[in-house]
């Protein structure tokens, strides 16, 4: 790689059963599941060893999961947890990566490309928790966001243009796969370096300082941009057949060795995949309590969102998303000059079976809920 490109770079029965439905769903200390706990818990938790499963009074985590949050919070099943949750409001790439070098927070959300990125800026982390989208090709979460002076038509348009670019987030992924799926190389375009945040994407294409940046999709500053500066030639362009869809839950390692937290992550995961559960299967209520209530948008821009997101899920076991992330670390330490890595040292296994588990223990009890009762029913006549 050329010194001007390593610049370019640096920059979710009756009686007894319905008992057991009720305190399932209200997520109390007594809805987590249990095992046997130690009489006395080390004092640093090897990161092979089984998780504890009893949470120490007065155990805290900082959280940086703002969509759990919400639902956490409409639901009330943060009000008697086993385990005390201080929110930061902090997700995304940068924000979880300032905050864990200032070992300001425990937990953080992002797509696949920031834990890459922790490792190789030297924060050694696991990933707990995992969801994708269940049609990525059909809901791309970004696209090519495109300037409306560009003159660009097509992927292969790209080169020679000044593209966006921000390589701890997943936007950098996707700008450089891009240029792969058009057959070009970073040393066929001029990578701008600038950070996802905000509209600072937008902006820098309505400006004209750059003529491409990966935008996304069920955003509302795509859509705004759109229809500011569509008629002046703005527009987007697929990214090409490659997924974009990870999202995660992240934590140091340093967080897991500690046995109180560790034995907290356990059953705040639980957590985050009832919630992903309930936001996807109540998407309209979701969209109202989040976007229209939380976050402040028209009924009509939620359902733009709501439009272009599609749904979620939580695979079963992580043996194709190890692959996949390991295809990433491949791809990605090949594009900007990084040592590649075993892509299998970023998940703690032990979290595998807990969310995917937690969410069909949620429709059991949905069911059962649910179910009619039979108060007198008739026996079969032989």
């Amino acid at each position: 790689m050329s010194t001007s490109s390593r610049t370019r770079y640096s920059l979710a029965a009756v009686g007894v059963a319905l008992v057991a439905v009720a305190a399932f769903l209200a997520f109390g200390r007594g809805a987590f599941d249990r095992g046997t706990a130690a009489t006395s818990a080390p004092t640093k938790l090897a990161l092979d060893a089984p998780l504890p499963t009893e949470v120490p009074p007065r155990t805290r985590l900082v959280i940086g999961d703002p969509t759990t949050q919400r639902v956490l919070k409409h639901k009330g099943w943060d009000k008697n947890l086993p385990f005390d949750i201080e929110w930061a409001n902090i997700s995304g790439g940068p924000g979880v990566t300032e905050a864990f070098q200032a070992r300001a927070l425990d937990v953080g959300s992002a797509a696949n490309i920031p834990p890459i990125h922790a490792v190789w800026v030297g924060i050694p982390v696991k990933i707990i928790a995992w969801r994708h989208k269940s049609d990525p090709f059909a809901y791309p979460t970004y696209v090519i966001g495109l300037s409306p002076k560009s003159k660009i038509a097509s992927l292969a348009d790209l080169k020679g243009k000044k593209l966006a670019f921000s390589p701890g987030q997943a936007q950098g992924a996707v700008v450089l796969r891009t240029l792969a799926e058009a057959g070009l190389t970073p040393q066929d375009v001029t990578l701008v370096d600038l950070p996802s945040t905000s509209d600072v994407y937008t902006g820098a294409l309505a400006s004209g300082l750059v003529d491409a940046a990966p935008l996304g999709r069920a955003t509302l500053g795509t859509k705004r941009y759109l229809d500011a500066y569509g008629k002046e030639g703005a527009r987007i362009l697929g990214h090409g057949r490659f997924r974009d869809d990870a999202g995660n839950l992240y934590v140091r390692d340093e967080t897991l060795a500690d046995p109180a937290k560790a034995a907290a992550l356990r059953a705040y995961v639980q957590l985050w995949a009832r919630a992903t559960e309930w936001a996807e299967q109540n998407r309209a209520e979701w969209t109202r309590i989040y976007y229209i209530e939380d976050q402040g948008v028209s009924a009509a821009d939620a359902q733009y969102i709501l439009t272009h997101t599609g749904p979620t899920e939580v695979p079963a076991d992580w043996n194709d998303v190890i692959a996949l992330q390991q295809e990433t670390v491949d791809f990605m330490a090949r594009q900007i000059g990084r040592d590649s890595f075993d892509a299998a040292t970023l998940f703690d296994r032990r979290f595998e079976k807990i969310a995917f588990d937690a969410i069909h223990a949620s429709r059991n009890a949905v069911a059962a809920a649910d179910a009619p009762l039979q108060e007198n029913p008739k026996v079969p006549t032989p």
